[in-house]
C-alpha cells in the first residue's frame, strides 16, 4: 500500500504544479457505473463480438434493422447509466481549476451528467440522433421510442429517412470534437489517462501532445513506459484518494 499511497501523493503534487492539465478518459472509467468495457481480457465487449461486423458504418448501411437489434440494447444501457465517483471527482477537479477539462472516448454522457463543463466527446454521444437523408436532429430518446414502438430501423418523422445516433462508428471520420481536442492540447503540461487501454487510434496518439503523462488503468497500456506514474487500480478508488490527498470532497 505504501507504493500506492506514494503514487497518489506524487500525482497530487503533479496536478497542483502542471498547468494546463487534461484528463483523457476511456471505457474503464465507466465500468463502476455498470457499463462493460471493450478490451479487458475476460469481460471486454470486443472479445465477444466483432466490432467491424456489428458497430461499423458498413454494417449500418448494409442492414440497419440488424444493426439496431445488435447495438441498441447496449446503447440504451449507456443512455440510462449514472455517473460514478470518478466522473464526480473530475467535475470537482475542473471546478477547482486543477484540470482544464476531459477528453473522452466514451459516448455515455456521464461526464456531462456529473457536471463537467469542458468535455470533448471524440467518439460522439448518445444525446441526439440524426436523419441520414434530411440531416434533421432529434433527441436520442426519439430513436428509442420509435424502435420500441416497432419501427426498425427508426425513421425520421419528416422525410422517413433512417435515423442514426450521433456517435462515431468504425469507418466513420473522426468527430469535430477530436480536432478541437488536438488544438486544446497545445502546450499541455500533463495528461492523466483514466480507464483507457490506449489502443484505439487516433485517440491513442493524444498523450504524445503532453509534456508529462500519468496512466490510471487496471491493465497495462502501450504507453506505460513513457508515463511518470502508472496506477493499475480502479479509477473510482484513485480519484477518491486523490481528492482526499488534495483536501477536496467528492461532489454528489
Amino acid at each position: 500500500m505504501g507504493d500506492y499511497n506514494e503514487k497518489i501523493s506524487t500525482l497530487a503534487t503533479l496536478i497542483r504544479v502542471s498547468r494546463p492539465c487534461f484528463v483523457l478518459s476511456g471505457a474503464g472509467i465507466s465500468t463502476e457505473s455498470g457499463i462493460p468495457d471493450f478490451r479487458s481480457a475476460e469481460t471486454g465487449l470486443w472479445t465477444k463480438i466483432d466490432p467491424v461486423k456489428s458497430a461499423s458504418l458498413s454494417a449500418f448501411l448494409r442492414d440497419p434493422a440488424a444493426f439496431y437489434n445488435m447495438n441498441l440494447k447496449r446503447w440504451r444501457d449507456l443512455h440510462e447509466a449514472c455517473p460514478n465517483d470518478a466522473h464526480r471527482a473530475l467535475f470537482v477537479l475542473e471546478r477547482e481549476g486543477l484540470i482544464v477539462g476531459v477528453i473522452t472516448q466514451n459516448i455515455d454522457n456521464l461526464h456531462i451528467k456529473a457536471g463537467s463543463r469542458r468535455v470533448w466527446e471524440v467518439h460522439g454521444h448518445l444525446r441526439t440522433c440524426r436523419c441520414m437523408s434530411c440531416k434533421q436532429k432529434y433527441p436520442f430518446g426519439h430513436l428509442l421510442s420509435n424502435y420500441d414502438g416497432g419501427e426498425n430501423p427508426p425513421r425520421c418523422p419528416e422525410c422517413r429517412g433512417i435515423l442514426r445516433p450521433d456517435v462515431v462508428l468504425f469507418e466513420d471520420p473522426m468527430s469535430v470534437d477530436y480536432n478541437k481536442a488536438e488544438k486544446a492540447l497545445t502546450g499541455c503540461q500533463l495528461i492523466i489517462v483514466a480507464g483507457s487501454s490506449l489502443q484505439v487510434y487516433p485517440v491513442a496518439n493524444l498523450p504524445a501532445l503532453a509534456r508529462r503523462l500519468v496512466i490510471i488503468n487496471r491493465d497495462p497500456t502501450p504507453w506505460d513506459e513513457r508515463a511518470e506514474i502508472v496506477i493499475n487500480e480502479s479509477t473510482g478508488k484513485v480519484f477518491r484518494d486523490l481528492l482526499a490527498e488534495l483536501g477536496l470532497s467528492l461532489a454528489h
